[in-house]
């Protein structure tokens, strides 16, 4: 295989994968030396940096094909959400249980949960609103929520189609307080 052609087939595994990748890991899935890998990436990184296009090779943790800082504001207007797994699941508690009182949250989800409404907030998933004794904020999903997740209704058809209810009773998906 010609370098033109290693190069190719890196660029593929570096788009396929969309993560961090070590050159130990290009060289197995390509059946390849690790030596062969880095001469190669080296060149298409090269070859990314020479042109003025909107994607580069970053080399920071491992080789990862990513869109320039400076095209990030259209990466936020269509993917607008890019959730870490423990605040997805975080916010799939808030859904299947809203309203839920933040408290009840963090004996739920322990206390990064304050964090993950923090930035479940920031990206507009979800409202957080004070309770009636203004102890604790009362949190459930928005708009944007069943928007960005295609759901038509109340959560309750999601965790139907996730058959997520089976042996939950229907108060507390509805309600925990």
């Amino acid at each position: 295989m010609n370098i033109e052609q290693l190069k190719s087939r890196i660029e593929a595994v570096l788009f396929i994968t969309a993560r961090a990748i070590s050159p130990d890991e290009i060289a197995t899935i390509l059946d390849e030396e690790t030596e062969t890998i880095e001469e190669a990436m080296l060149e298409l990184i090269a070859d990314y940096s020479s042109r003025s296009g909107a994607l580069e090779i970053d080399d920071e943790n491992g080789y990862i094909l990513q869109v320039k800082e400076e095209h990030m504001d259209l990466v936020e207007l269509l993917c607008p959400v890019d959730l870490k797994p423990a605040v997805l699941r975080t916010l799939s508690v808030i859904a299947l249980k809203e309203p839920i009182r933040q408290t009840d949250l963090k004996e739920l989800r322990g206390s990064n949960a304050y964090e993950h409404v923090q930035e479940l907030v920031e990206k507009e998933l979800i409202s957080k609103t004070r309770d009636k004794n203004g102890r604790s904020f009362n949190l459930k999903t928005t708009p944007k929520f069943r928007e960005y997740f295609k759901l038509k209704g109340d959560t309750r058809s999601l965790a139907k189609i996730l058959e997520i209810d089976k042996g939950i009773k229907d108060d507390e998906i509805t309600n925990k307080s």
